[in-house]
């Protein structure tokens, strides 16, 4: 029988704190729950005082002399923390690289599509490659080669809408030419 195995999705990453009794310092700059400063106190009337009010004591910078400790609802803090961390990665942007490969013999129709396509991809902000291969005797036409790519880039940049930058340029690869370009927006 075969078994698979699917790998869990990883739970954002949130900080640790030390809550309660699990802080080991002597004693603790508190701060209440709106962030005005209380003073520095044991860790122990800190903790009696976030009892008092029915919160924690959580410890949001153990490095500082005394380690500052916050009287809050640690659980919300925790699903605070959580939610920004899901805006920021929703805020990510991924970017693709998109290849648009040409040939010597490539018809005007068939670049034009090729044009359409590529200011499509530009305009979504992904990095487009533009590759040309040559086979057997096209070997020697490289200076044709060139010139199609040259034609493709400058189709491009005739656009008013794109700001082409060649973000690598045009290098030669054992059987053909290739180069990268991204849309700089302004």
């Amino acid at each position: 029988m075969r078994r698979t195995f699917r790998r869990p999705k990883p739970k954002p990453q949130v900080e640790f704190y030390r809550i309660n009794e699990q802080i080991r310092v002597p004693e603790v700059r508190a701060i209440d729950d709106e962030g005005a400063t209380i003073g520095v106190m044991p860790v122990a009337r800190a903790i009696q005082l976030a009892r008092e009010q029915e919160m924690d004591l959580v410890e949001v910078s153990p490095k500082a002399q005394p380690p500052v400790a916050k009287i809050t609802d640690y659980g919300r803090m925790k699903y605070q923390k959580e939610k920004q961390i899901q805006k920021q990665k929703a805020k990510q942007k991924k970017t693709e690289v998109k290849d648009i490969r040409l040939s010597l013999r490539i018809s005007p129709h068939d670049l034009e599509m090729r044009v359409e396509q590529a200011i499509k991809f530009l305009g979504r902000g992904d990095k487009l490659k533009i590759e040309i291969i040559l086979r057997g005797r096209e070997r020697q036409l490289a200076s044709k080669a060139i010139e199609i790519i040259k034609n493709f880039i400058n189709k491009l940049k005739a656009v008013d809408a794109l700001n082409i930058v060649e973000e690598q340029g045009l290098t030669r690869q054992m059987n053909g030419f290739n180069m990268i370009v991204i849309n700089k927006k302004q």
